[in-house]
């Protein structure tokens, strides 16, 4: 009888080894050292300068001058988009949507990368008798989708490598 579960264990770790799961491992950058044009006390800045310490210290430098690449912004939008109406015409449902740009540039501001977008949207019920906690958990979800959007950076930033730009792009500002 004791077997009967060592069995089912070992079967289910051999179907997730098939399938090719895997767990993540730590982000490697492109770059030997990495600047991110973000401000010190930007929700999105300090939670991606605290990752990409975590997974590669020696890369982030805090002189823009001594970067090999430099992190840009180029467009961060928010927005709340009613989805469903209730029978009276009011609002029961809102899409909570973050649409995000980026790119990586050398030193000088000429584009190492093209523009790199990230749209994240999450769905919120609404109703009048419980103000308060939808207005909470309106909070919670703007937070999750920054942790989220750092996490997508950190994949980008981890699989892109210098792109061929055309001679004359001008960057984005």
């Amino acid at each position: 009888m004791r077997l009967a579960p060592r069995v089912f264990l070992a079967l289910g770790l051999l179907f997730v080894a098939a399938c090719g799961f895997q767990l993540r491992g730590a982000v490697e950058f492109p770059y030997q050292s990495f600047y991110i044009e973000l401000p010190r006390n930007s929700d999105l800045g300090a939670e991606l300068r605290r990752q990409v310490r975590a997974h590669q210290p020696q890369a982030l430098t805090e002189d823009k001058e001594k970067a090999d690449a430099v992190f840009r912004e180029v467009s961060y939008r928010t927005g709340r988009i009613i989805a469903a109406l209730n029978a009276e015409g009011r609002a029961r449902e809102y899409q909570l949507r973050l649409d995000y740009a980026f790119r990586i540039e050398d030193r000088n501001g000429a584009p190492l990368s093209p523009v790199s977008e990230i749209v994240l949207v999450r769905e919120v019920t609404y109703d009048d008798n419980q103000l308060l906690a939808k207005d909470q958990e309106e909070a919670f979800l703007w937070q999750d989708m920054n942790r989220d959007l750092v996490q997508q950076i950190l994949r980008r930033l981890a699989l892109m490598r210098p792109a061929e730009i055309p001679v004359g792009t001008e960057p984005v500002r």
